[in-house]
């Protein structure tokens, strides 16, 4: 090795991070390294929140080997182009030379090291077997997951990667959602038969954001009334956060991300009212849309030069100049990039502090990933403001930040028929309600005709705030303009506060001016199709019990629950009519025993 990053390292090593990477480590990076010390494993698995600082860990520890002789060279495999040279300069920081254009052939003896992309492995994996065959190797796979991204690539890197002397894996979101087993973790079997993944370190967003590691973030969702034509022709209207089929949901997100409507402009322009508050006391900050696609990033960025006067930066994945673009708005402080999915994961600009979600990708782990471009705190009280429509999925994405999820390698094993009853019914409701998780060419065929925007609510550390209010008014102004510097428990005590005037003011309010549902957040909780079809079986089992009981045939109960409770047959009731039916049933039962 050449050049080593003990050099530039204190004689107390490893008790502070790589030069250039941080001024000392995390707590959780020394007790990761301690561990890592003292068990010296051939393979280690770091969980570790977005933002938490895996990049500097690792650094350190490849330092630590590199000066101990315990490798002589580096493999970083990277997901993406510009997160390979990210890593590179990274490393250059502290002396560690990475080759993030090496491609074949011997490696010039001016690098310690290569770094390369899953995909790159996936083509040449012997290449880089031979070279963890020639000389003792540390490899990084950074956001180890993608290893499972297809069967080729976790195959690549199995074979390309055996040989090597070490193997740190890192990652910063909940595992997959599908069962590719990931090459180089360890599953373990629980008491219930299913294996997951096991980590030898984790540090998980609650810790993260206890420790002030990670901003606190706010999420600020959005509903309103969709209108869209099917490809039958056949106009449908809904509005976000009702209960409706999966399809129905899929076409009402897309009518409220299409350019030509209503919902994105409001939802973009309260953005950047949001953004002009956090700037208060975070002079720099920037904000991100994250767009489904590049049609919709570049009207996207038409409607921020309306509404803020100064062009957006737009970032396309397949544009040669797309790192150079992420650079220099991580370098300036212009105010809004706008994105397709390129900066959904790894890259690190630290000044982003407000996002919109405007995609229609819906797993936990491109939430996870995308979320945490706006958790990097750079210095303690900072807040982080996420836009999201009222999608039950997402609602229960941002409401689930602090859990921690491991891999599951097997699928639980289902009850048979016998002992639910209701299975036939729940596998055709699951094959009409398959959509594409992370793909929108397979979704139905529609056409977007309007849409409105609702503010909606406030999602914050699991609790919901706020009442309905139209863009624009001074109830939503009040949640736009929280200071943008606050403690995790100043953010909680002040949206309690802001809730609770909104409350007092509408009671004060004429009831002809209430044109909006007026109730708080938590009494409107939004219901999936599945949990509205999991409160009819709990209604059919109550007055199934309450015949027996009673006497009196199913069709006469409903009829009575409907005369007395009021609204449409339970096919038609909505989750508050139902649950309002059970539990006058429940009341009948009572009085009878």
């Amino acid at each position: 090795m050449t050049t080593t990053a003990s050099h530039h390292l204190s004689p107390a090593f490893p008790g502070r991070a790589p030069w250039g990477t941080a001024g000392k480590l995390r707590a959780w990076q020394q007790g990761a390294m301690e561990k890592y010390i003292q068990e010296q494993p051939r393979d280690f698995l770091a969980v570790a929140t977005p933002g938490a600082g895996k990049t500097t860990f690792a650094l350190t520890l490849a330092s630590w080997l590199l000066h101990h002789h315990v490798v002589q060279q580096i493999t970083v495999v990277a997901p993406t182009e510009h997160l390979k040279k990210q890593w590179a300069e990274a490393a250059a920081r502290i002396g560690i030379k990475l080759d993030p254009d090496y491609s074949a052939g011997p490696l010039s003896k001016e690098y310690d090291g290569v770094a390369v992309t899953y995909a790159g492995v996936g083509v040449r994996p012997m290449l880089h077997r031979n070279r963890c065959e020639q000389r003792k190797t540390l490899v990084i796979l950074d956001e180890i997951h993608h290893a499972g991204d297809s069967k080729s690539w976790g195959e690549a890197c199995q074979e390309a990667f055996d040989p090597a002397t070490r193997r740190l894996a890192l990652t910063g979101t909940p595992f997959r959602s599908d069962t590719n087993p990931i090459p180089f973790v360890v599953y373990e079997e629980g008491n219930d038969g299913i294996r997951r993944s096991s980590a030898d370190y984790t540090y998980g967003y609650g810790n993260a954001l206890a420790d002030g590691v990670v901003r606190p973030v706010i999420f600020l969702s959005y509903s309103g009334n969709m209108r869209w034509r099917t490809k039958a022709g056949d106009e449908i209207a809904a509005r976000l956060g009702e209960p409706m089929t999966k399809d129905a949901i899929g076409q009402a997100w897309r009518t409220a991300l299409s350019p030509t409507g209503e919902w994105i402009p409001n939802v973009l322009s309260a953005a950047d009212k949001r953004l002009t508050e956090v700037r208060k006391g975070i002079p720099d900050a920037g904000g991100l849309v994250i767009a489904t696609d590049q049609e919709s990033a570049r009207e996207y960025a038409k409607i921020l030069k309306r509404v803020t006067g100064e062009k957006a930066t737009v970032v396309l994945s397949d544009e040669k100049a797309a790192s150079k673009k992420i650079d220099q708005f991580s370098a300036d402080e212009s105010r809004w990039m706008v994105a397709v999915r390129m900066v959904s994961e790894g890259v690190d600009v630290p000044r982003l502090a407000v996002g919109v979600y405007a995609t229609t990708i819906s797993t936990p782990l491109f939430f996870a990933q995308a979320v945490g471009r706006f958790v990097r705190s750079r210095r303690r009280g900072e807040t982080a403001s996420v836009f999201v429509p009222t999608i039950p999925m997402l609602l229960d994405f941002a409401n689930e930040m602090e859990v921690e999820r491991d891999h599951v390698l097997d699928k639980p094993k289902k009850g048979s028929d016998e002992e639910n009853p209701f299975a036939e019914e729940d596998k055709l409701l699951a094959d009409a309600e398959k959509l594409e998780d992370e793909e929108t060419e397979e979704q139905l065929p529609f056409e977007a005709l309007e849409s409105d925007a609702v503010f909606d609510r406030v999602l914050y550390d699991g609790a919901e705030f706020g009442m309905q209010a139209h863009p624009g008014s001074e109830e939503e102004q009040d949640y736009l303009g929280i200071p943008g510097l606050l403690e995790p428990d100043q953010v909680q005590l002040l949206l309690q506060k802001r809730q609770s005037r909104q409350i007092a003011h509408s009671r004060q309010r004429p009831a002809e001016e209430a044109d909006l549902l007026e109730k708080p957040a938590e009494a409107r909780p939004v219901v999936t199709h599945k949990q509205l079809l999991g409160l009819r079986k709990q209604l059919n089992t109550m007055v199934s019990a309450y015949t027996h009981q009673s006497g009196k045939p199913h069709g006469v109960i409903h009829t009575e629950l409907r005369r007395v409770c009021g609204g449409p047959p339970s096919a038609e009731a909505t989750a508050g009519q139902i649950q309002q039916r059970i539990k006058k049933v429940q009341e009948w039962a009572t009085r009878m025993t």
